[in-house]
């Protein structure tokens, strides 16, 4: 059984998103100043990275992150392909991606990453009516390496609306690059952080 990481490497190097808190490190303490151990520090955007965005993030009175449904977030996986569409991703487009019989979990490969160090001016999203489709299939998990699961100039979030109504859940920032399209198994668990937007993620795919 082979695993891979397709997690972001989280630096002060990650790109944030325009105008969010970057990731910042530090040391509080080190031993080559005489103290007993190393302690280090973080702050920043839980978006910075890979994350799973939580409810809360588009909706006030939705679930934080500490209520995301561990059950959404590992299990049988499909990676599916879509960096040669651009704009919109109707569901015409993707059906023949991936098996009707288990829709449950779809990352989708855009291509557009901040795994490079650059964050991109674009990137394919699902068509409103796409994503309802897959919720219709019994969508659960959303996971794409782009920056969001909607356009950069959105202002309403459709699809996070969409599918955090039809109780589907999301991951961002992925890192495909070297990750194939097919099926796969993810395990990728959310920090259990109280009442924030989104939590930063290990996401890992098991090979079948």
């Amino acid at each position: 059984m082979r695993l891979r990481d397709i997690s972001i490497n989280l630096s002060t190097d990650t790109p944030e998103w325009p105008g969010d808190t970057p990731f910042a490190c530090g040391w509080t303490s080190t031993t080559s100043n005489g103290a007993s151990v190393n302690l280090s520090s973080i702050s920043g955007s839980p978006h910075v990275g890979t994350h799973a965005d939580a409810p809360l993030h588009v909706r006030d009175g939705w679930p934080g992150s500490h209520e995301l449904p561990l059950e959404a977030f590992y299990g049988p996986a499909t990676v599916v392909d879509v960096s040669e569409v651009k704009g919109e991703i109707s569901f015409a487009t993707i059906e023949p991606m991936f098996s009707r019989s288990d829709t449950q979990r779809l990352i989708l490969k855009t291509g557009c990453t901040v795994a490079t160090g650059t964050f991109p001016d674009d990137w394919p999203t699902l068509s409103e009516s796409c994503a309802r489709a897959l919720l219709g299939l019994g969508l659960k998990l959303l996971g794409v390496d782009a920056p969001s699961v909607d356009q950069r100039d959105s202002k309403s979030l459709a699809v996070h609306k969409m599918l955090f109504s039809g109780n589907a859940f999301i991951i961002e920032n992925l890192d495909l690059r070297r990750t194939p399209a097919g099926d796969y198994d993810i395990i990728a668990f959310p920090v259990k952080m109280m009442s924030l937007d989104a939590a930063p993620v290990r996401a890992v795919l098991l090979e079948k």
